[in-house]
């Protein structure tokens, strides 16, 4: 994951918070995001378009990436 793709993934999971927990796993891109389509061929992210842009998710390989020490994920968008 490159750093770009890092920063996207972190905000798809709305981090950072006070939390340092994800609180959603989702981002809508109003055109197609190669950077989205890169995380997706390398099993960080699916998605499906949405006319004339896409709505992304992460996997848990992802999220895990996307993580600062100390965050963790939120069981809802991410059950063990």
């Amino acid at each position: 994951m490159t750093p770009d793709q890092r920063k996207l993934a972190r905000h798809a999971l709305g981090l950072p918070n006070e939390q340092r927990r994800s609180y959603r796993n989702r981002y809508f891109t109003h055109t197609h995001s190669s950077e989205w389509i890169a995380m997706k061929i390398a099993g960080e992210a699916d998605g499906r378009s949405n006319g004339p842009g896409d709505f992304w998710w992460l996997t848990i390989k992802g999220a895990k990436l996307a993580l600062d020490p100390g965050e963790t994920l939120d069981r809802e968008d991410f059950p063990l």
